[in-house]
């Protein structure tokens, strides 16, 4: 024979780990509360605020300088500009070094001017042979025109050939210099061409920092006011990052629990008769006679 009981109990705990340590700790949250003040900007902060406000109105005076400078470098910079005076500038060396260039006949007599040294030349060879011959009295005889066939050669063929060897020199040379002169020409004018291309990548990035320049006071004046705006929320921060940590140190609890008791048969037993004592008045009888009173 076995029985139970229940009995509920309500219990309260308390934790205050940081009691020790609790005059410190209400000393710096009494700066943290004096410093609540203290968490908007401060005179300097704001003057230098207003600077760079007021720098952001002039912050984009030179994007119109630099748009022109785009818009120049995107068509080229001018690098063209001098590209018909170098092309005038061969034609007219072309012309001037024609026909020399071009001539392949190379015959002196051709050439200005060597008559006139042959014919000289002839005239003072055959004066010469002949007043020789006229002194002797064979004037007019043949040895007198061998002599003076045979000096006329050899007085005008070295003349003849030295005139052709430069004709030929002065052809080569002249078509030389004009080849060389169409590679010249034709370097500068590449070249040109390639800074008219770099140019015109130059504008592309040139472009951008316009676009950089005309948005840079809006940009400036942006970041002045978040700064504004942001330094006291930060210093909020800074201030709630100390305070709320200790804030949550700590704490209380409440809570209720239920026992429960296993009674043996006597216990049991025991409390019956101890009610039926009391409920008999205890006249002076035996528990059990008054049991057996209720009974019988």
């Amino acid at each position: 024979m076995g029985g139970t009981s229940k009995q509920e109990t309500t219990q309260q705990s308390q934790t205050n780990p940081w009691a020790p340590a609790q005059p410190l700790l209400q000393g710096i949250l009494g700066q943290l509360q004096g410093n609540l003040s203290n968490t908007g900007l401060t005179s300097n902060e704001n003057t230098a605020l207003n600077q760079l406000t007021q720098n952001a109105q002039t912050a984009g005076q030179f994007a119109p300088a630099i748009k022109d400078y785009a818009t120049t470098l995107l068509g080229g910079g001018g690098a063209l500009n001098q590209t018909g005076n170098i092309q005038s500038g061969y034609d007219r060396y072309v012309s001037q070094t024609n026909p020399l260039a071009s001539n392949t006949n190379y015959d002196p007599r051709n050439t200005p001017g060597f008559s006139d040294v042959l014919n000289t030349t002839i005239s003072d060879i055959t004066n010469a042979t002949n007043g020789q011959f006229a002194a002797a009295g064979r004037d007019f005889s043949g040895a007198n025109s061998q002599a003076l066939g045979r000096g006329i050669m050899q007085g005008v063929a070295p003349i003849i050939q030295d005139q052709y060897n430069r004709n030929v020199a002065n052809q080569q040379t002249a078509a030389g210099n004009l080849y060389n002169a169409g590679n010249t020409n034709a370097g500068l004018l590449a070249g040109l061409q390639q800074q008219y291309l770099a140019n015109q990548g130059a504008g592309v990035g040139a472009a951008s920092a316009a676009n950089d320049a005309a948005n840079a006071g809006a940009n400036a004046t942006l970041a002045a006011e978040a700064a504004r705006r942001g330094i006291p929320v930060q210093n909020l921060g800074l201030l709630a990052n100390i305070g709320i940590p200790i804030a949550g140190l700590g704490g209380q609890s409440s809570g209720t629990g239920t026992t429960t008791n296993q009674m043996s048969g006597v216990q049991q037993f025991m409390g019956i008769t101890g009610g039926l004592s009391n409920l008999f008045g205890g006249g002076g009888g035996t528990t059990a006679g008054n049991i057996f009173k209720l009974f019988g």
